[in-house]
């Protein structure tokens, strides 16, 4: 299995697939590796990216909560926070980190605060922007993720309060843009959901290659057999991964799978 992130790790940081990746992908492919793409972005994002690769299968979506089959383009599971959890978990980080806002990935859309983000996620997609938080509640369903955004802070030193004032109720992680952290259900990791998919299909971690570049992959490459960092990789991940290949937009992932074939 051939298990990669897509932002900073597959895709250029244009968000673009270059032609030598693309064409790596399919001979893996064909090769008989299954591919699985493992990201934080939602299934709306991943159609476009399998388009531009000519390459469909399974999808690990919402760092672990969405399981998605992008050659039929349905949700085959999906594992949501409860709203009387989310509540409690916005309340604790509301506390620790003061001037966060928030927002929830329902898979289909993002709901948010009228402060969160300035309107808009990471990649730049408006919002259905509400007045309050409990607002943002009535509305969301299901909660695959909660959100939650400083104008002020990094993410790195938002991460360590974060996990500490949610007492183990949830997953923290992060994976990109200032100031934003992703929260999901307990027990829900890129590499929990990874391993369930592996079991079914038989297939052990040591047959694994996996590919990252953020603190949200470092379940995976720390799971996988064959962990592989980006050379843009975070500091925790070039520490953590046994292997390390060049940047994405190097085509990193390109020049490890053309290793693995022999060309």
């Amino acid at each position: 299995m051939i298990a990669t992130d897509l932002d900073g790790t597959l895709l250029r940081s244009d968000g673009t697939v270059s032609e030598r990746t693309r064409r790596a992908i399919l001979a893996v492919r064909d090769a008989g590796a299954e591919v699985v793409f493992v990201t934080a972005r939602p299934p709306r994002y991943v159609d476009a990216i399998a388009e531009m690769l000519g390459c469909v299968g399974t999808a690990v979506c919402s760092n672990g909560a969405i399981v998605y089959d992008v050659g039929n383009r349905r949700v085959v599971t999906a594992n949501a926070l409860s709203l009387e959890v989310t509540r409690e978990l916005a309340g604790s980080l509301k506390t620790a980190l003061e001037d966060v806002t928030f927002a929830i990935e329902t898979g289909h859309q993002v709901v948010c605060e009228v402060s969160y983000h300035n309107g808009r996620d990471a990649h730049g997609e408006v919002q259905f922007r509400l007045p309050t938080l409990d607002h943002v509640l009535r509305e969301a369903d299901p909660i695959i993720k909660l959100l939650a955004w400083s104008a002020s802070r990094e993410a790195d030193a938002m991460c360590e309060i974060a996990r500490r004032a949610v007492l183990g109720q949830a997953e923290v992680t992060y994976s990109g843009g200032k100031g934003l952290l992703e929260v999901s259900a307990p027990g829900v990791t890129k590499a929990a959901t990874l391993a369930g998919i592996c079991t079914r299909l038989g297939i052990t971690p040591a047959e694994v290659w996996a590919f990252g570049d953020m603190p949200n992959d470092l379940p995976v490459l720390t799971w996988a057999g064959v962990p592989h960092a980006m050379g843009n990789g975070h500091p925790a991940v070039l520490a953590a991964a046994r292997r390390r290949t060049a940047s994405n937009d190097e085509d990193g992932v390109a020049l490890a799978l053309e290793g693995l074939l022999g060309v």
